[in-house]
């Protein structure tokens, strides 16, 4: 039976945006499927930040970089990966990925160089100027629609096409009808199993029970099917939090207030552990202890925080609270004043020379000093960093190594970079790259496979 179209991509996020405009650019005809009702998936949450080693963006800048630095950044974080392939791959290819994003595709990205971020020794973080995900999947987005590929929206694949143990498409269901697309190859872009809480509890139980952040669509579609199937797991236990998603508000306290210099506190007013964790790896910690939570900083971290939007916009609309001294900020949100004062000298100590009793050693632009600032935080999971497990170029494998015909999976759906299990493997940016950079790769492979078929 004839295919509808060369190449399916299933989810409509980074990586299915960049598999499309990368399979069509490379001579390709391509669709994509995406079950919500826009497309943008964790990548419209994120800040859009891709990590590369050696872009010409950081030789413009002076900042020497290159993939063994990278590697090594990412593993000295992580410890334990069960794809060191893979690592080296997509930090080797990281670079060609940013640049293809600003030349072919368009997308308005740029050195991030106010700040390193967690994981990594230099600025290689290559992001919005807004720090805004959405951004970036407009990008994305326009540059599909420039090549006129259909991005068919409110359609669900429900299971995939499998005949002789090869991938031939997917089964869809659109407003209560199920219909057969049939395609060459099919890219899985589906995302992680982060918004499924019995997968979760399987595969991630340190963080169950954490409130779920991310896209809607995160869903674990990739990891079930892929059982159906007899494909090969890595890294399942790998996943990325967030250990100060502001309450109510929802969105995301700018991590650069803790990174420079502000810390966490319980409702006691106390700290309680080593901020210098980093966003995911911390999550953990908050998340096992009982009673609300808050991050303080000052004036002079504000001001840094302050040139990205969506910090901005959370203090426009009162996620922060402002006061002269630390007794007026903690009175402000019902602690205890005096015990915050006490906790801020404590640590001014530390930032000034003294041991800490958790452990921290770079309080960033610490001593703090007033004004300062406070906001009430939980911890969220964002998304999973395993998955299905993939060669260099995205094929699905099977547990001896073999590929399964005509099935690719890249960014959520695949196995991440981000380690064996936990979140302190994560490094800022991790699931961008490996979303962007193997849905590029993938469509690259199934159009030259296409083109020769074995």
């Amino acid at each position: 039976m004839g295919s509808d179209v060369d190449i399916l991509v299933i989810g409509a996020g980074g990586c299915g945006l960049a598999a499309a405009i990368a399979g069509h650019d490379a001579g390709a005809s391509v669709a994509v499927l995406e079950k919500q009702e826009r497309p943008g998936g964790n990548t419209s949450l994120s800040t859009g930040s891709v990590p590369a080693a050696g872009s010409r963006f950081q030789r413009e800048a002076g900042i020497d970089d290159d993939p063994e630095r990278m590697v090594r950044d990412l593993m000295g974080i992580a410890k334990e990966t069960d794809d060191l392939d893979l690592v080296h791959r997509l930090a080797g290819v990281s670079a060609k990925t940013v640049e293809w994003l600003v030349d072919e595709v368009g997308a308005r990205i740029a050195l991030v160089t106010a700040y390193k971020h967690i994981g990594h020794s230099v600025p290689r973080l290559h992001a919005p100027v807004s720090r805004r995900g959405q951004d970036l999947v407009d990008d994305l987005v326009s540059a599909v629609e420039r090549r006129d590929i259909p991005i068919a929206v409110g359609n669900n694949a429900v299971g995939l096409i499998v005949e002789d143990g090869a991938a031939q498409g997917a089964i869809v269901e659109t407003g209560g009808t199920r219909s057969e697309i049939r395609a060459g190859k099919t890219i899985l872009s589906v995302n992680g199993f982060a918004g499924n809480p019995d997968l979760v509890r399987r595969f991630c139980p340190e963080i169950a029970g954490a409130e779920y952040f991310g896209a809607r669509g995160s869903t674990g579609e990739a990891i079930l099917w892929g059982e159906a199937i007899g494909a090969d797991f890595a890294n399942m236990a790998a996943y990325q939090g967030y250990a100060a998603v502001a309450y109510p508000q929802g969105s995301l306290l700018s991590w650069t207030t803790i990174e420079k210099g502000g810390f966490m506190i319980g409702d006691d007013a106390r700290r309680f552990g080593d901020e210098s964790l980093g966003y995911s790896g911390y999550a953990r910690i908050v998340l096992g202890r009982r009673g609300d939570t808050y991050a303080v900083f000052d004036q002079k971290i504000f001001d840094v925080a302050a040139g990205e939007e969506e910090f901005l916009e959370l203090w426009k609309h009162a996620g922060l609270k402002r006061g002269e001294t630390p007794d007026e900020i903690g009175q402000i949100v019902g602690l205890d004043g005096a015990a915050l004062a006490d906790e801020v000298a404590a640590y001014n100590r530390a930032a000034g020379g003294e041991a800490d009793r958790f452990g921290r050693r770079d309080f960033g632009l610490g001593p703090l000093k007033g004004p300062f600032y406070i906001c009430r935080v939980v911890p969220g999971l964002f998304h999973t960093q395993g998955g299905l497990k993939v060669d260099g170029d995205g094929r699905v494998l099977r547990p001896a190594g073999k590929p399964v015909p005509n099935l690719f999976a890249g960014g959520g759906a695949a196995a991440g970079i981000s380690g064996r299990s936990g979140a302190l493997g994560y490094a800022s940016g991790n699931g961008l790259l490996s979303a962007i950079a193997l849905g590029r790769l993938a469509a690259l492979a199934a159009a030259r496979e296409l083109r020769h078929p074995a």
